[in-house]
């Protein structure tokens, strides 16, 4: 079990002010989470891969492709600007640097 002591030392270095009370159900709490971790590593891993996640990861990102639909949408817009350069709009400039 862990002691008192290291219960207020951990709390001052958490800069937790505790109470006694306190002081005695934080020292049973993480005797628990100790043990705990004790009986996990009596856990025979050896035949476990490795992981940085629970679950399957995959790739769930789309081709970069142009829609016929956008394409035209966007070429409307473009006829419809008051500027235009390489097929981008033309904007006056917000920041000017002096």
């Amino acid at each position: 079990m862990i002691s008192e002591e290291e219960v207020k030392h951990i709390a001052k270095l958490a800069r937790l002010g505790l109470t006694d009370k306190e002081v005695g159900k934080f020292q049973k709490e993480l005797s628990s989470i100790l043990d705990y971790f004790e009986k996990l590593k009596k856990i025979d891993v050896s035949d476990v891969e490795p992981s940085s996640r629970s679950f399957a990861a995959e790739n769930v990102l789309r081709r970069d492709e142009i829609k016929e639909e956008q394409s035209k949408r966007n070429r409307k817009l473009l006829e419809l600007a008051p500027e235009t350069k390489d097929g981008y709009l033309k904007v006056k400039p917000i920041i000017k640097f002096s």
